[in-house]
């Protein structure tokens, strides 16, 4: 048990990203949980012996959660962002071969080791900037044995960085060359065969898709989603990020955790998602890469209650991005959140689309994952551009 003492609090009460206890408080961790907050005056006196440390009045969040993430990946993709700066749509080079396809090829040739050499460097920039928990998707292999080496290296991740990792079955990710002409062919014999495979491994924690028209239908991913059901595993989605095809809507049918993406989310989208409690993650660095102009319908979600989360995107093609802190500015410029949702886009309403309730806010019983800050206000989070006011990182109540 220990004393974090001399804090400011910032998200010590579910959902208040803004809300921040200003006298001298406590944080009281017994093991890898909180076991108390408050002001220092009102330390139950069971907790008097326990050491304190003093933390200098610095402010103290929850931990970053950054809950959408294809971290894992060979090879890069810098020609296509040469390409796009050319003129040659996404699309374009979806439809030619490139785009997910190409990193398919690079991650199919790279062997575990390489893959985990490649994704460290990615995982510890996040890491820097106070990520405690990380979502990571498969998706570039697009057959079973790659597919699941890319699970097995996101569990090795888990086990080599002080950080907890989520992993999503996103095998229906693209269609792959060789089911080019037969895709009720590639969701049975690879999305949904592999799915039982990796479940019987341990490696899923949820199962995503790719709505679009370069990617599945709303009907096919329906068959993908109701297989996850089958074995007891939450979904996901990402959705109305090129086009509106239903996806939102499919996916709040379906209870999932997220819809991600969602530029093109119609009216429809926003009141379902509203009904099932599925969340909206936005990822700027996707919208900002691609030079999109459609904007994410954030006054529509807010008004309706959907609780809005914030991701990187963290990938080679779209979102080639390893800073949740720029990801936040992005929110506030970009989409116009204000600073407190952009914090509790990366804690409680990140740590509610993985799923667990267990962390993404300051209160006793929930994981002592927190993130302890170098500024003297919430929103120099959002406000500054490439600066780390990071001066600790607490997982599981350990300092790291």
């Amino acid at each position: 048990m220990q004393i974090l003492g001399n804090v400011r609090l910032a998200g010590f009460a579910e959902g208040s990203g803004q809300a921040m206890l200003s006298d001298p408080s406590v944080i009281v961790t017994d093991g890898a949980r909180i076991a108390w907050v408050g002001d220092a005056a009102d330390l139950p006196s069971e907790y008097a012996g326990a050491p304190i440390r003093d933390m200098g009045g610095r402010v103290v969040t929850p931990g970053l959660i950054d809950c959408h993430t294809h971290v894992v990946f060979g090879g890069d993709r810098a020609r296509e962002f040469e390409m796009r700066l050319e003129g040659v749509s996404y699309e374009n080079i979806a439809r030619a071969g490139g785009g997910i396809l190409s990193s398919v090829r690079d991650t199919r040739a790279a062997s575990e080791d390489q893959l985990l050499e490649t994704a460290l460097p990615r995982v510890d920039a996040l890491l820097a900037e106070g990520v405690t928990t990380l979502e990571i998707k498969s998706g570039y292999g697009l057959e079973i044995g790659s597919e699941l080496k890319m699970l097995r290296v996101a569990r090795r991740i888990g086990e080599v960085r002080p950080v907890t990792v989520r992993t999503t079955w996103l095998a229906a990710h693209a269609l792959p060359p060789e089911y080019k002409n037969d895709r009720a062919g590639y969701l049975r014999d690879v999305v949904i065969a592999g799915m039982d495979r990796a479940h019987a491994e341990g490696l899923i924690d949820a199962v995503d898709g790719f709505c679009e028209g370069i990617a599945f239908s709303a009907d096919e991913m329906a068959q993908v989603f109701d297989h996850a059901a089958s074995l007891g595993l939450p979904v996901k989605l990402h959705a109305e990020q090129l086009s509106d095809l239903g996806g939102a809507v499919l996916a709040a049918r379906h209870g999932a955790l997220s819809a991600d993406h969602l530029e093109y989310l119609g009216t429809d989208g926003v009141a379902a998602m509203a009904r099932a409690g599925t969340v909206a993650v936005l990822l700027p660095g996707a919208f900002y890469v691609l030079r999109e102009t459609q904007l994410p319908p954030v006054a529509a979600l807010r008004e309706a209650g959907v609780p809005i989360a914030l991701a990187s995107d963290c990938n080679p093609g779209t979102s080639p991005l390893t800073s949740l802190l720029l990801t936040m500015n992005m929110g506030a410029t970009l989409f116009r959140m204000t600073p407190s949702e952009c914090l509790a886009g990366v804690t409680v309403n990140a740590a509610r689309a993985l799923g667990l309730p267990d962390r993404g806010a300051i209160a006793p019983g929930l994981r002592a994952d927190l993130a302890v800050w170098d500024i003297g206000h919430l929103a120099e989070l959002s406000y500054r551009i490439g600066f780390n006011p990071l001066h600790a990182r607490i997982v599981g109540g350990e300092f790291v």
